[in-house]
């Protein structure tokens, strides 16, 4: 199985922790609910460890975290849905539980993961985008994960793409991911049906029923059912994300962009479209090569998988180094 070392995935919801093999296959798997405060995450956390740990050897742990960290990934300066700000969380558990642990914005493990086993192995300049209740980028430059000056970027879900638009959580109006996202969806689909009469739509009935039950994977559902309402949603969907994809393009040229997170995992109801208003939008329409765009391969595993190996690639970095010393 080779070296082990466990990955955890933190969101605003849910925690993830799997033993990760250096093949990238998950052999143990534990989940939890995101604890309200600092204190209770970070038993949480150890109680995930400890338990994995007392059944396998486990070397070194990694963290996915929404959020901006220091360029050395040492800080956790702010995570919007999480309780943790100007936290040193990797250093502090280490001490706790008493092997490494190294922290990555859950963006930056995604794309590792993606291009150590997935679909953007065959990259040499890789954008994996995040699509899920808002928009997360890792960015592969040579194969290099690129952070920006200060440990932030690419904060591609907050890019305005429509002036004056929907509120987002940020502050701004009108950013991709209030267009881009599972959560986008939900409000694409409640315009729609405050705009028109849809018929027979069993999403537009079942709205009427309970407006707050919706969300983006009962969208995706409803669209895989060939729902009026949910296809039209989907239609805008794919029309913002090739005009973000064309964006992105204009700015990075990147050979390879790989969908990932919960509603890029359903790429099927809208990648098709999608590359065709991306072609049609990017600078230099037809007098350019164009960027390959692929579903991801590891899905909602990948932040978990990433986690993981980025733990593995450190400790492996660490090991080096003293070797070197020698």
């Amino acid at each position: 199985m080779g070296d082990l070392t466990i990955g955890i995935d933190i969101g605003g919801t849910s925690v993830r922790a799997s033993v990760v093999d250096d093949r990238g296959s998950m052999l143990d798997t534990l989940r939890a609910a995101t604890p309200p405060t600092a204190q209770a995450l970070e038993h949480c956390l150890d109680r995930l460890v400890g338990e994995l740990t007392s059944r396998w050897a486990a070397k070194a742990v990694g963290l996915a975290i929404a959020g901006f960290l220091t360029p050395d990934r040492r800080m956790i300066r702010f995570a919007p849905h999480l309780p943790w700000r100007e936290a040193t969380v990797a250093e502090d558990m280490s001490a706790r539980i008493g092997i490494p642990v190294f922290a990555e914005h859950d963006a930056n493990a995604a794309a590792v993961a993606e291009q150590r086993f997935g679909a953007a192995s065959r990259g040499r300049n890789s954008l994996v985008l995040a699509i899920g209740t808002g928009i997360g980028a890792g960015l592969l430059l040579d194969g290099e994960i690129y952070r920006g000056s200060f440990g932030v970027a690419p904060e591609l879900g907050h890019l305005t793409v429509v002036p004056d638009g929907r509120q987002c959580s940020c502050g701004k109006l009108g950013c991709w991911e209030r267009y881009c996202s599972g959560t986008a969806l939900v409000d694409t689909v409640l315009e729609l049906l405050a705009d028109g009469d849809w018929g027979r739509s069993q999403l537009a009935a079942d709205v009427a029923m309970d407006p707050g039950a919706l969300t983006g994977r009962r969208v995706a559902g409803a669209a895989a059912d060939g729902d009026a309402v949910a296809l039209a949603a989907f239609a805008q969907f794919a029309a913002s994300l090739g005009q973000g994809l064309a964006m992105i393009a204009d700015i990075f040229d990147p050979d390879l962009i790989v969908l990932a997170g919960g509603v890029g995992a359903a790429s099927g109801l809208f990648l098709d479209e999608a590359r065709e208003h991306y072609a049609r939008l990017v600078t230099g329409a037809g007098h350019r090569q164009l960027a390959r765009i692929r579903g991801t391969q590891l899905g909602e595993s990948a932040g978990v998988i990433g986690a993981a190996e980025v733990a593995r690639q450190a400790i492996n970095a660490e090991l080096a180094a003293v070797r070197g010393r020698r």
